[in-house]
């Protein structure tokens, strides 16, 4: 027991604690365990199962983190797009995520999703439905739902040829012409 359990002490959000401390050290590429992480949070080594029977339950957690984080820059409060370089620049945001935060992105993509991990599933289903839902309001008469899947592998491929050293830039701004490049030219491909 730690000298502050002994002293009665009682975190006030034990789950975000541990989340937060888990993503400065993912993100600052230190390895982490539930021990670690516990001790970066101020809490004893147990203190994390209580919310995480063991290290892929608390991945799973910051996977899910990392999709609404994703998610919202992906919405940011806009308006779905109207036309077709309005959906180019989601996937300008999504490759830009994915080269911010590296380890987070390597996380959510890193491994299936479990079923078991419900709220993994609905955070990965929601970043598919705001995609579906934005190429159905551009393209109407289009199979949204295969669309969304195309889309979505352009720009993770993507973001994992850049992350992976198979391409190179300059500047944000290099990536970003040619994410928005590839986007438009695929999409605007005819019969």
């Amino acid at each position: 027991m730690s000298t502050l359990e002994k002293s009665g002490y009682h975190h006030g959000d034990l789950r975000a604690a541990l989340l937060s401390a888990a993503m400065e050290m993912l993100e600052s590429g230190e390895p982490f365990s539930l021990r670690a992480v516990a001790r970066r949070a101020g809490v004893s080594q147990t203190a994390p199962y209580r919310h995480f029977k063991d290290r892929d339950a608390l991945e799973s957690a910051l996977a899910v983190e990392g999709f609404r984080n994703l998610l919202a820059d992906l919405g940011g409060g806009r308006d779905l797009p109207a036309a077709l370089p309005d959906l180019a620049e989601f996937a300008v945001t999504y490759v830009d995520f994915a080269l911010r935060r590296p380890a987070l992105f390597r996380v959510m993509f890193g491994k299936p999703c479990d079923d078991a991990a419900d709220e993994r599933v609905k955070a990965a289903d929601a970043l598919h439905e705001l995609l579906a839902d934005a190429l159905d309001r551009v393209l109407p008469d289009a199979d949204a739902s295969a669309l969304a899947t195309a889309g979505w592998g352009l720009a993770h491929g993507l973001a994992c040829l850049y992350l992976d050293g198979k391409l190179q830039a300059a500047s944000s701004k290099e990536v970003a012409d040619r994410v928005r490049s590839a986007f438009l030219a695929i999409t605007s491909v005819g019969p």
